[in-house]
């Protein structure tokens, strides 16, 4: 029986100051991020949903509740599924004007490959296909959900689509609350992605 695990990136965050959050705790989603967690939930009803797994970050539990409560379905949290980790976190990182600018930062940046300012891509991909192949089990035949955050998604993404895992952050194809789909043959095998933006209408504007 072929089935497909969803991996969905969180909501928007509340978080004005442009921080990197990364694996910081307390970071809720805001109000535009509640309204792409409901549209996600009426998004899932499409789907006979076998199981519900999420990252321990709030953002994360937040916007997987309107999917459990319209399955009526437990949220099973899973660390594998959290938030890469980043030297840079808790410190601004916008381009030209935040922790990039610093001199004192430039050490970190020296090989992509690994990458050398955080979680290695390699650790990432393989946490994330455990993470994406026990929600499958888990899910007895059934999709399953799975409720994670940008990087870890686009990183796994990559390695299944044999993608270059050096890459510019602002062209990762996925947005706030998209959907990025592993789809498995009969045989338990990976047979393909699929990506789709069920809020892209509460986006925010690109400036």
């Amino acid at each position: 029986m072929s089935s497909t695990v969803h991996v969905l990136r969180h909501g928007e965050v509340e978080n004005p100051n442009k921080i990197l959050y990364g694996r910081q705790l307390g970071w809720h989603l805001s109000a535009r991020g509640h309204e792409m967690a409901a549209t996600l939930g009426e998004w899932s009803k499409s789907i006979d949903l076998g199981a519900l797994h999420v990252s321990p970050l709030q953002r994360a539990q937040e916007t997987a509740g309107p999917i459990a409560q319209a399955h009526n379905i437990s949220i099973t949290t899973d660390e594998r599924l959290i938030e890469a980790a980043n030297i840079f976190e808790g410190k601004s990182f916008e381009l030209g004007s935040g922790v990039l600018k610093h001199p004192s930062s430039w050490r970190h940046l020296y090989n992509p490959w690994k990458p050398s300012w955080g979680e290695p891509y390699v650790e990432q991909i393989n946490r994330m296909l455990a993470a994406v192949f026990a929600a499958k089990d888990a899910a007895n035949g059934k999709d399953a959900i799975c409720v994670s955050h940008q990087l870890p998604i686009w990183i796994l993404r990559s390695a299944i689509e044999n993608r270059s895992l050096i890459h510019d952050p602002r062209k990762r194809e996925c947005t706030l609350a998209s959907v990025t789909s592993v789809h498995f043959d009969p045989d338990g095998v990976i047979s393909g992605i699929s990506y789709s933006e069920p809020a892209r209408h509460l986006l925010p504007k690109k400036k």
